[in-house]
């Protein structure tokens, strides 16, 4: 009866009598698929990941080309300053568009230590029951589906779970002989986890054979509501490192306290001094540029989020200020402490003086803050609270001339980028959207916290993206015991349906 059923649709699309799936269709196929679909993530995510690590990537390319190979994809690997991308490409119509799709495939370093599974790269299956998380037999797959069962592996969420979406959505239509709406360009990434260094000269060097109409991104976390989402637009990033030094070695802290300065205090003033208590950059120029209007407060603030459900969530009393809303803070650039670091602390500590103390900062930035403006901010302001900046160990000479010393070393990430909410692109997506899962019952932000490589397709090729997102906000992404709703996996297995078979006009 399946065989039959697909035959007919087959028939209806192929003879121009609908322009999409229908939704009915839609969820038949993602149900009929799911099983299978989630243990082919369960085999992909048994691949360690760790983008900095050569044989991890081309285990992973490898299963990828496969992967792709076998939908009757072309490709391509691409070597951009040593480092492997890989290209598919298939051309449905030649008259037709392309949409060029971006799949992040690597994943962050794990301490096995802190996770509540045996390791990390062993997926489990989880139910939540009496306030905390177990493990359940992967047969409960075959026998019934449960939405809040969750997959626990690195990279569930981000993002080898949506890529798989992805890739199984284009295997279902494969099968069922259903052709996209367009042509397809497919771009896996090694190293996003890196900040994709390599990727911009890969698009440089690269231009016609990345060339598109527009840009899709599967990869990204949705927003604090869980509704089906799209984001037009991403964070960029940069980092410094902050060293501040005091003795030249480490001191016996009765011996020389209150007479040896200990590096610690100067820079917790320091950086004290870099936000007020609402959490407001007190550095001078740290948000020129920005403006927003109420026309614009208003399409973004068009997100239903709940203030008191988002507090309560995240376990706090209440936010910053910066912004009146969680959706126009993400507007604004951020200034966040990642990591402090001197002496020891726990069953190590000791009673010293520490001889350095280090800050690690990461800054995420919209359009109007480029990264070397807001690098260059932090060290005026650093410089103008008295410290002299050294380029490495201070030298004997400098440790006498010079009371506050203070190493600054900076990297600039991802660039970030802004689609307009009522773009071309952004239209079309709401069609497919609103095809699978009704007016209403999908949500659309205008930039998302966190940060992707995509600026050089922008720049480059000259075309809009937008993020398709797909996992669970509560996916402890990069931390221990990362995981995957299954509810949102077989949601995206719809919304990369109806996506793929909505026309590109």
């Amino acid at each position: 009866m399946k065989k039959v059923i697909s035959f007919l649709v087959f028939l209806i699309v192929s003879n121009g009598f609908g322009q999409s799936l229908n939704r009915d269709n839609i969820q038949q196929f993602a149900d009929e698929y799911f099983v299978e679909s989630v243990f082919t993530l369960n085999e992909f995510l048994q691949l360690p990941n760790i983008g900095s690590n050569h044989d991890n990537i081309e285990q992973n390319l490898k299963w990828c080309i496969n992967a792709l190979k076998a939908l009757n994809f072309d490709t391509a690997i691409l070597t951009s300053e040593g480092v492997n991308h890989l290209l598919a490409e298939k051309v449905y119509d030649l008259k037709s568009p392309t949409i060029l799709f971006y799949l992040q495939i690597d994943g962050q370093p794990v301490d096995p230590t802190f996770w509540d599974q045996n390791d990390p790269f062993k997926p489990v299956l989880k139910v939540y029951d009496k306030d905390e998380w177990n493990i359940i037999s992967w047969e409960n797959l075959t026998k019934n589906f449960n939405p809040d069962w969750r997959v626990f592996a690195r990279s569930a969420s981000d993002s080898k779970g949506p890529a798989i979406a992805f890739l199984q959505a284009l295997r279902i239509l494969n099968e069922k002989g259903i052709s996209p709406k367009f042509n397809i360009k497919i771009l896996l990434d090694f190293q996003e986890e890196l900040g994709s260094p390599t990727l911009p000269e890969l698009v440089r060097n690269n231009r016609s054979k990345f060339n598109a109409d527009a840009m899709l991104i599967i990869d990204g976390t949705r927003p604090p509501n869980n509704q089906p989402n799209l984001t037009f637009g991403a964070r960029g990033i940069a980092t410094m490192r902050l060293t501040v030094f005091g003795a030249d070695k480490d001191l016996h802290s009765g011996q020389y306290g209150n007479y040896a300065p200990n590096p610690v205090f100067s820079l917790s003033r320091l950086l004290g001094a870099m936000k007020d208590e609402r959490g407001y950059v007190l550095i001078p120029g740290y948000y020129d540029g920005i403006e927003l209007t109420d026309d614009q407060k208003t399409l973004i603030n068009s997100v239903p989020d709940n203030k008191e459900e988002l507090l309560a969530t995240l376990g706090i009393a209440e936010p910053e200020t910066i912004g009146e809303t969680y959706q126009e803070s993400l507007q604004y650039p951020s200034l966040n402490i990642r990591g402090l670091r001197a002496a020891w602390v726990g069953d190590e500590v000791r009673t010293i003086i520490p001889s350095e103390a280090l800050a690690e900062i990461d800054m995420r930035l919209v359009p109007e803050t480029p990264a070397e403006r807001q690098i260059q901010l932090v060290t005026n302001f650093i410089e103008s609270h008295g410290f002299y900046i050294v380029d490495g160990v201070p030298s004997e000479e400098e440790r006498r001339k010079f009371p506050k010393l203070i190493r600054v070393e900076s990297r600039i990430g991802s660039r970030p980028f802004r689609t307009p909410l009522n773009s071309k692109l952004g239209n079309w997506l709401g069609l497919a959207m609103t095809h699978v899962f009704g007016e209403g019952n999908y949500s659309h932000m205008q930039t998302t916290g966190g940060s992707q490589p995509i600026a050089p397709f922008i720049t480059e090729l000259g075309i809009s993206a937008i993020s398709v997102r797909i996992p669970n906000p509560d996916n402890n992404i990069h931390a221990p015991n990362e995981n995957l709703r299954l509810g949102n996996f077989h949601e995206g297995l719809k919304m990369c349906l109806g996506i793929l078979t909505q026309p590109y006009d």
